[in-house]
């Protein structure tokens, strides 16, 4: 060390080395990794030559002025590095940059490297210089002359030391100090066999890019499907896949450890091929083309396929990988929990459904099946439900006549609500199979056929969602239900609404988005009101009576209790003016009829009107009616055996020839005297009946009260007892009425005048009658 020294400080003989090379020194110092002690030394090299005294003149010093020196090599391009003693070490077959640091260096000057170990200042002249290279000179320091570059590719892999011609003439050893001597690095493989590692490392780095794709995106959910349900091919590959595919984390671990392991060995090898940028751009452009971009393109379409053809090769690197995959999968596992796969709830099913309908085999009745299933939960009761408004109902004061019954066959509801009084007071359901044992020709009242059934009604709020709604439907109860909603709106107390009607077959529709039209229906739903065209419906409104009034039939049970009532509480038909007989004869003829009032029509139906002449007495049967009364107005309602005209049968005095069970008379009041034709004077009622339900009634003229009167008369001055000559009484004297009447209705449509009654039908409601009402 002390002999170097020697050397370097009888060679810097100025400062302008110092000023130049030492910073150039100290900068290949910082870029380059060297051991402590050769650090040290190069500082104290640099320290000492810092501190020697330089003077010009000196003896033997002028001989030397413009001699070129050589006083260290330093290290300019990438993949060059700095040995532990100071020597350079170079890649073997690569062209690299070094920098020579001396004095006088010009350009043209000529070094060579030799693997001849000699003393410095040796003859190089004899001595083998595989390596020769130009000297240039840095342009930062062409002024000074104290620094080159010298480009060389080196072959040979001994030791190498220089040689120069430092005065131009003979070549000359520059030594064998550690910073001038060059050690040659060969390549970790022969080229063909680092060729062969690159495409076998890049095939593994893009196998283990694909299996993290493909593998890591077949969660458990979708392989239970695939072996359940795929072909024959995914049934098998999925079987494969699933043991290592539950194994979640472990499975990633050891296919990133595996990807990251191929890939920075891919980078050494490219790197030891190639240097700078090239190694850069080839080293990327392998990974990211051949494995990452390519693999993972083929394994996000064909995953299932390539993992289930690479599974042993994967389970061999997780057995490789396990001291270091396992532990940190178990902490994954730990801090993450179980991995459960793709799960998709109600809204998300439904709309994988719908965006992958052009992908699928599906038709479209089948995805508007599966997407009204799935919504039903969320699907409350209004949204499907009939408006009340829209719904067909009965009043239970109705009467189940032929007119009626034809109704609810011809709308084809086979469950009726029946409502009392107002539309949203629903107290009673009819169903249509409850019509089989009723006659219509008996006119039976709808309560005695829905007190009988008695169904059960079914009241839900209007936010019930429909998979509630078709349990309940299930359960067998019925089938229909009831919408309301608790209104608070206003002051006063909450109270239950009615909104509408919901049936099962509304419920069913929405699961199939779409209406069931059967062949009873008359509209396609009930939002657009579409009428449906059916021509094979038949319609029996031909054979029903249009007019307000219609003849109507009573059954043997109630003509008993008109019976019994008549003779007991209605003074004109009691024992002393008709007898039992003659009445009983009289309940069988045709003097029952129904009125009913029309929905949709506003004009009202009366069976009174208040100073019209009536010449008949009326006992209402069923349905309700409204009556107005008095100067007050006075307005009440009645139902059942209700009567009204019974002074239209008696004369004005209130007396009649009553004609007692011996034949003698009394005076009781009646239409006209009896034998007499003279006729007795108008009943003008100061009160109006108008009807509010269908209503039926029992109607007798004042003519048919004296047939009726007449036949008595006659039965008991001929102490007839047999009912045949009762019967063959009364008929002659009814046929002499009906007569009359022909005559007089003949009579009257020859002036043009509706002798059908004067007071029973639809009214024109004067201003007269209005204002008295």
């Amino acid at each position: 060390m002390a002999a170097s020294m020697g050397v370097v400080y009888s060679s810097l003989r100025t400062t302008r080395f110092f000023s130049v090379a030492c910073p150039v020194l100290f900068e290949s110092l910082r870029t380059t990794r060297i051991t402590v002690r050769t650090f040290l030394t190069l500082n104290f090299l640099v320290i000492l030559l810092a501190s020697i005294p330089v003077t010009s003149g000196a003896s033997g010093s002028s001989g030397r002025g413009n001699a070129t020196r050589i006083f260290a090599l330093l290290k300019t391009s990438e993949g060059v590095e700095i040995g532990a003693e100071g020597q350079l070490k170079v890649p073997q077959n690569e062209e690299v940059t070094l920098r020579l640091i001396g004095e006088n260096i010009r350009v043209g000057m000529s070094v060579y490297f030799t693997t001849t170990d000699a003393e410095k200042g040796d003859s190089c002249e004899e001595l083998d210089h595989p390596v020769v290279g130009a000297i240039e000179l840095d342009a930062a320091n062409s002024d000074n002359h104290t620094t080159g570059l010298l480009r060389v590719t080196f072959k040979a892999l001994d030791p190498l030391y220089m040689c120069a011609k430092l005065d131009g003439k003979r070549w000359t050893h520059l030594g064998s100090a550690s910073w001038l001597q060059v050690y040659v690095i060969p390549p970790l493989l022969p080229l063909w066999l680092q060729i062969i590692l690159i495409i076998l490392l890049l095939t593994f780095s893009g196998l283990f890019s694909g299996l993290n794709l493909g593998l890591m995106a077949l969660d458990p959910t979708e392989l239970k499907i695939l072996q359940n349900c795929g072909n024959r091919r995914e049934k098998q590959y999925a079987k494969k896949i699933a043991p290592i595919r539950h194994t979640g984390n472990y499975l990633l671990c050891s296919l990133l450890l595996g990807n990251v392991l191929v890939n920075s060995t891919l980078t050494v090898l490219l790197g030891d091929l190639s240097s700078g940028l090239m190694a850069v751009i080839g080293s990327t452009a392998g990974i990211v083309i051949f494995g990452e971009i390519v693999p993972q393109s083929i394994c996000s379409r064909h995953g299932l396929a390539v993992g289930a053809r690479t599974v042993w090769l994967t389970y061999i690197f997780m057995v490789v990988t396990f001291p270091v995959a396992y532990p940190i999968s178990k902490i994954l596992d730990f801090i993450l929990g179980k991995e459960i796969g793709n799960v998709y709830d109600r809204e998300r099913l439904v709309e994988l459904i719908k965006v992958t309908d052009e992908y699928t085999d599906l038709q479209k009745e089948e995805v508007d099946i599966i997407s009204g299933a799935l919504e039903l939960k969320r699907t409350p009761v209004k949204c499907v439900m009939t408006p009340l408004d829209d719904c067909y109902m009965l009043d239970e004061e109705a009467v189940l006549d032929f007119n009626t019954v034809t109704d609810i066959m011809n709308k084809g509801f086979t469950r009726i609500p029946v409502y009392a009084g107002t539309r949203d007071n629903i107290v009673a359901l009819l169903f249509v199979k409850d019509l089989a044992f009723v006659d219509p020709d008996d006119c039976t009242p709808l309560k005695t056929v829905i007190k009988f059934y008695q169904h059960p009604i079914n009241f839900v709020f209007e936010d019930t969602t429909l998979d509630v709604m078709l349990s309940e439907f299930k359960k067998g109860s019925s089938h229909m239900a009831i919408v309301n909603r608790v209104n608070n709106e206003g002051e006063g107390d909450p109270f239950y609404e009615v909104l509408g009607l919901v049936t099962l077959e509304d419920v069913i529709e929405e699961i199939l988005k779409s209406e069931i039209v059967d062949e009873t229906d008359i509209y396609t739903d009930n939002v657009s009101k579409k009428k449906i065209n059916n021509p094979k419906r038949r319609d029996y409104s031909i054979f029903a009576q249009q007019d307000e009034v219609i003849r109507a039939k009573v059954s043997p049970q109630l003509a008993l209790a008109i019976f019994q009532f008549l003779n007991t509480a209605v003074e004109p038909f009691k024992i002393e003016m008709i007898s039992e007989t003659v009445l009983h004869r009289l309940l069988e003829q045709d003097i029952y009829h129904s009125a009913r009032q029309e929905e949709g029509k506003h004009s009202p139906v009366y069976l009174y009107s208040r100073a019209k002449q009536a010449d008949y007495f009326i006992i209402i049967l069923q349905g309700r009616v409204e009556v107005t009364i008095g100067k007050e107005n006075l307005v009440f309602e009645q139902g059942p055996f209700a009567f009204y005209g019974q002074h239209a049968l008696m004369s004005p005095g209130g007396t009649a020839n009553t004609i007692s069970r011996s034949g003698s008379r009394t005076s009781v009041g009646s239409s006209m005297s009896a034998g007499s034709n003279t006729p007795a004077a108008p009943f003008i009622p100061d009160f109006t009946v108008r009807i509010l339900t269908d209503v039926q009634y029992l109607r007798v003229t004042r003519n048919q009260y004296a047939a009726a009167r007449a036949a008595t008369k006659m039965e008991r001055e001929m102490k007839a007892e047999s009912p045949t000559e009762t019967k063959e009484i009364f008929n002659k004297e009814w046929k002499k009425v009906t007569n009359k009447e022909a005559l007089q209705s003949k009579e009257a449509a020859t002036d043009g005048v509706d002798i059908r009654s004067t007071q029973v039908g639809v009214g024109e409601k004067d201003n007269k009658t209005e204002s008295t009402l």
